[in-house]
């Protein structure tokens, strides 16, 4: 692990059990076990960190979601997987979602957002084009913009379960199972 690496993995530890506000550049070189000086060839402050720290999340989740979708199911079933597996990212990983939301809504770096979420997009529109193709959704599904708004639907609903909620498993698959039937109908041919 280089560096910068371990400075964003040190980083997320530290801002989990501090929070940002309380966290110093101090107490996240040392988790990373670095010169102060280091990070700031790689972050000028704390909160630029948060791109950073986002891209690896996005990294995560597309990750996570590869492993979880089938290229062999049918396409229906391939959106329920995606449902399911952003579900789980939001789950597992809430306590981060919170922070990159906090972090990045308190700088200038929320507009690098859709530069972080590109490849997410692309791989989801991809999979819209292939259904399109197909002729199993409607011809008039434009892909790269219902992409994001899936993928914003999705982990929307998600954020509202586990960023505020994190205890209602039940409330989490009764709103997974709305998303779902929402896109099914949604894309339809």
């Amino acid at each position: 692990m280089d560096k910068k690496e371990r400075i964003i993995k040190a980083a997320i530890e530290v801002f989990r059990k501090q929070g940002i506000e309380k966290t110093k550049i101090s107490d996240i070189v040392k988790a990373a076990g670095i010169a102060q000086g280091t990070f700031y060839l790689y972050f000028s402050s704390k909160l630029s960190l948060m791109p950073a720290i986002a891209e690896v999340m996005a990294s995560k989740t597309l990750e996570i979601v590869k492993e979880r979708v089938s290229d062999d199911a049918p396409f229906q079933n391939r959106m329920e997987q995606l449902v399911d597996a952003i579900f789980e990212v939001n789950e597992e990983y809430h306590e981060i979602q919170a922070l990159i939301y906090s972090g990045l809504a308190s700088t200038e770096h929320l507009k690098n957002w859709e530069t972080i979420y590109a490849p997410f997009y692309k791989w989801v529109s991809e999979g819209l084009q292939q259904a399109i193709e197909e002729g199993v959704i409607r011809d008039s599904v434009n892909p790269d913009r219902t992409a994001k708004l899936i993928i914003g639907l999705v982990e929307s609903a998600a954020e509202q379960i586990y960023l505020y909620d994190a205890d209602k498993e039940d409330e989490a698959i009764i709103q997974k199972n709305e998303v779902k039937n929402f896109l099914k109908h949604a894309l339809a041919d």
